[in-house]
C-alpha cells in the first residue's frame, strides 16, 4: 500500500508541479502537440537495470571462452586432453539448446527480475566453482575435472536468461525513441566479454601455476553482477510503463505466442535469415586461427584479427543503434548491413586464401564484424516489430535456437569439407585446405542474404500501436526517479 501511495502521489505531482521544476531529462512518448495523450514516464533506473544486465552478459561471455585462448596450459594443469577442453566451451552450446524453450517461458510468465536474479546466481555460483576446481586443495585428475565442468554448465544454465533478456528490458524500460540504443548496448557486451576473455585469458596465465588466477579474476565481476541484480533490482516493471507497447507487453499466452511467430511469414523470413548469420559468426570466431595458419599467419595475428572484429562490431552496433533509435528504419537499416556484411565475407573467403595479405585480411575481418554484429541487436528489434503482441522473450527464444542449431550444422559441415595438403611449407599448424569450406560459407550466407533482401516486408505493429511509426523523438515529460 505504501508503495501504491508514493507511486500515486508522484503521478499527482508530475500532473500539479510545472514542466520546469519536474526535472532535468525528458524522456516521454508523447509530444506537447497532444496534451490530451496519454503521458508515460522513462524512470532513472532503467539505466541501473541496463548497467547490470550489460555487466552480467560481459561476464558470462567471458566465462564461456575463458579456457580457449589457454587450451593446452588448462590441459597440462588439469592432466587432461584437449578434446576434454574444448567441451568448457562446447557445453554452453549443447546446454542452451534444450533451455531455451523453458527460459522463455520463465522471462515471458515469471518476469525480467527473477528471471535477472536466477541468471546471476547460476553464474556467480558456477564461476566460484570453476575456481575451487582448480585449487592445489582437490586432486586435479579426479575432482579437478568434474568440479570444473560442473561450474560451467551452472554458468552455461545462465547464459539462455541473460541473452534473451535485452529486447524484454528494452521493451518494458525505455521509451520508443531508446529501446534500439538500450538493445544494443546490452546485446553488445556479449562480444566484449569474447574480447576481454581473448586478452585477460593469455595476459594472466603465463604458466599453468597461473590457471586459478586467471578463475579467480573472472569470479569478481560474476559476483558482483550478482550482488547488484539480488539487492538493486526490485522490481520486474517500473512503476508506469514509458510506453504504449509496454502496457501490454506478454498479451499473449506463451504457447500460444509461438503458434502465431510460426506462422507469422515475415518472422520465419527473419529467424531462418537471423540464424544463417550467428551460424556463420559462430564458425568465423570458432575456425578463424585454423583458417589463417595454414596461409603461414601466426597466432598472434589471428587473435589480431578476431580482436579488431569484435572490436568493430560493438562500433558499429553502437552507431546503427542510434541512427535507429532516431529514424525508426529498422529494415532498411537491417538489409544494408546484411548485404555489407556479405560482401565482406565474400572478400573474407578470397583473401584468406592468400599469403602475405596482412592488411587486406585484418581490413575484412573488421569489416566483417562492423557490419556483422551491428545488425544482431536491430535485428533482434525488428523481430519483436514484426511479431508484436507476442512477448519479447519468445521472439528472441526461437532466433536463438535457429542461430545454436545453425551453428553446430555449419562447424560440422565445414570441418567435413577440409581436405588434407600433402605439402606446405608455409603452415604453422596441421595442413588443412580451408578453401571449399569458406567458399561454402560466403555461397550460404549470400543466398540468405539475397532470400532476406527479396522477400522480407513488414509492419512495424509495436510503433503502430503506439501511433510513433516514423515520428521523431519528442521532448514533453521529464525522466523521474523509480519510488
Amino acid at each position: 500500500m505504501e508503495d501504491q501511495t508514493a507511486v500515486s502521489s508522484d503521478r499527482v505531482r508530475l500532473v500539479s508541479e510545472p514542466r520546469a521544476e519536474r526535472g532535468h531529462e525528458s524522456d516521454a512518448d508523447v509530444g506537447e502537440d497532444a496534451p490530451h495523450a496519454p503521458r508515460f514516464q522513462a524512470f532513472r533506473r532503467r539505466w541501473f537495470v541496463l548497467v547490470v544486465l550489460c555487466l552480467l552478459n560481459c561476464s558470462n561471455a567471458m566465462s564461456w571462452l575463458s579456457f580457449a585462448p589457454v587450451a593446452d596450459q588448462t590441459a597440462e594443469y588439469l592432466q587432461i586432453s584437449l578434446d576434454q577442453v574444448n567441451w568448457f566451451s562446447m557445453v554452453y552450446m549443447v546446454v542452451a539448446i534444450p533451455l531455451s524453450l523453458v527460459t522463455t517461458w520463465m522471462l515471458d510468465t515469471w518476469g525480467l527480475r527473477v528471471s535477472l536474479v536466477l541468471g546471476s546466481w547460476l553464474n556467480m555460483v558456477g564461476s566460484v566453482l570453476r575456481y575451487v576446481g582448480v585449487l592445489k586443495v582437490l586432486p586435479a585428475a579426479v575432482w579437478g575435472f568434474p568440479v570444473l565442468m560442473f561450474g560451467q554448465t551452472l554458468c552455461a544454465l545462465a547464459q539462455p536468461l541473460v541473452i534473451f533478456s535485452p529486447t524484454k528490458l528494452a521493451a518494458l524500460w525505455f521509451p520508443a525513441h531508446q529501446r534500439a540504443t538500450a538493445n544494443t548496448f546490452a546485446s553488445m557486451s556479449n562480444p566484449l566479454g569474447l574480447l576481454f576473455a581473448n586478452i585477460l585469458s593469455p595476459f594472466t596465465v603465463g604458466s599453468a601455476n597461473n590457471l586459478p588466477l586467471m578463475l579467480g579474476i573472472y569470479a569478481v565481476p560474476a559476483a558482483t553482477a550478482c550482488i547488484l541484480a539480488t539487492l538493486g533490482i526490485q522490481r520486474s516493471v517500473p512503476p508506469s510503463p514509458p510506453s504504449a507497447s509496454a502496457e501490454t507487453s506478454n498479451s499473449e499466452p506463451f504457447f500460444q505466442g509461438i503458434k502465431l511467430l510460426l506462422g507469422n511469414r515475415p518472422y520465419v523470413i527473419l529467424l531462418l535469415s537471423l540464424g544463417c548469420g550467428t551460424g556463420a559468426f559462430t564458425a568465423f570466431s570458432t575456425l578463424l586461427e585454423q583458417i589463417l595458419c595454414v596461409k603461414g599467419y601466426t597466432d598472434d595475428f589471428a587473435g589480431l584479427c578476431g580482436a579488431l572484429f569484435i572490436f568493430c562490431g560493438v562500433l558499429g552496433a553502437a552507431l546503427v543503434g542510434f541512427c535507429v533509435d532516431r529514424t525508426k528504419q529498422f529494415t532498411e537499416a537491417t538489409k544494408v548491413n546484411w548485404s555489407l556484411w556479405t560482401l565482406a565475407l565474400i572478400a573474407f573467403a578470397v583473401v584468406s586464401q592468400m599469403q602475405d595479405q596482412r592488411v587486406a585480411v585484418a581490413t575484412t575481418c573488421s569489416l566483417l564484424g562492423f557490419f556483422g554484429l551491428a545488425v544482431y541487436p536491430i535485428a533482434m528489434e525488428l523481430s519483436v516489430e514484426c511479431s508484436y503482441p507476442v512477448g519479447e522473450a519468445s521472439s528472441a527464444g526461437l532466433i536463438f535456437i535457429s542461430g545454436q542449431v545453425q551453428s553446430i550444422i555449419y562447424m560440422t559441415v565445414l570441418q567435413a569439407l577440409t581436405q588434407r595438403l600433402e605439402d606446405s611449407h608455409i603452415s604453422t599448424c596441421e595442413a588443412l585446405s580451408w578453401r571449399v569450406p569458406v567458399l561454402v560459407m560466403a555461397s550460404i550466407c549470400s543466398l540468405s542474404s539475397c532470400c532476406f533482401l527479396l522477400f522480407f516486408h513488414t509492419d512495424y505493429r509495436r510503433l503502430q500501436a503506439e501511433g510513433t511509426e516514423g515520428k521523431a523523438p519528442q521532448k514533453a515529460n521529464p525522466t523521474v526517479e523509480s519510488p
